[in-house]
């Protein structure tokens, strides 16, 4: 009899072993399925951010290419630099969003990979965004600038001393182009919305991947 009872007690604790390890392996399918599907949905991120280092690398060339070839035109020469700098922090902020991308290790704990989130997400709202808001707001100025000094070199001269009004209008343009991205940042503020345009700026694919890993990591509590 007593032996009995202790292969029913056996066979009890072979049978709890089992269940758990089934609970664990269907867990780990379904976080499986959960993590690729996060990881398929930072894949567009990944790639406009491929094509903007690109874009960087291409601007950055276009004005080494510009001022290297107007040394003596002050204009020319500035709105190459200009385009240079311009192009060089959009291929910099595409490579370290890249960067933050690939860190992210999708086997590893959902604390750890909401951390790196985090990171990335200050990383666009603080760095970013303030930086490209003003940097697109005056970007067109040089680009302007050197498609008219395209056109002046066509026709084999320089017309820059009969323009003398359009740099100081353009460079007004660009404060003022600056001045209504600064009004709707404030007014968006005083209206409450700054949780909102933080979520803008972080972008529709780090949200998407926030609510994910918060729906992990309550399956995981409960």
């Amino acid at each position: 009899m007593s032996m009995e009872l202790e292969e029913l007690k056996a066979a009890w604790r072979e049978l709890d072993r089992r269940v758990v390890d089934q609970q664990a392996l269907q867990w780990q399918i379904l976080r499986d399925q959960r993590m690729d599907r996060l990881r398929r949905g930072l894949g567009p991120m990944r790639w406009w951010q491929s094509v903007q280092l690109a874009l960087g690398i291409a601007l950055l060339l276009w004005g080494v290419s510009v001022w290297s070839s107007h040394l003596h035109t002050p204009v020319a020469f500035g709105s190459g630099i200009a385009l240079q700098v311009f192009g060089t922090l959009a291929a910099i902020f595409a490579g370290r969003l890249l960067g933050l991308l690939n860190g992210i290790d999708y086997a590893s704990p959902v604390l750890d990979i909401q951390r790196r989130l985090a990171e990335l997400r200050r990383w666009r709202v603080r760095v970013e965004a303030p930086v490209f808001a003003v940097l697109g707001s005056v970007i067109w100025i040089p680009v302007m600038l050197i498609l008219i000094q395209y056109d002046f070199d066509r026709v084999g001269h320089d017309y820059w001393d009969h323009a003398h009004g359009l740099v100081p209008w353009m460079a007004l343009s660009g404060g003022v182009s600056l001045a209504i991205v600064a009004l709707v940042y404030v007014v968006l503020r005083r209206l409450g919305k700054r949780r909102w345009m933080e979520d803008q700026f972080a972008g529709t694919g780090v949200r998407r991947a926030e609510r994910m890993l918060e729906d992990i990591a309550r399956f995981e509590r409960e």
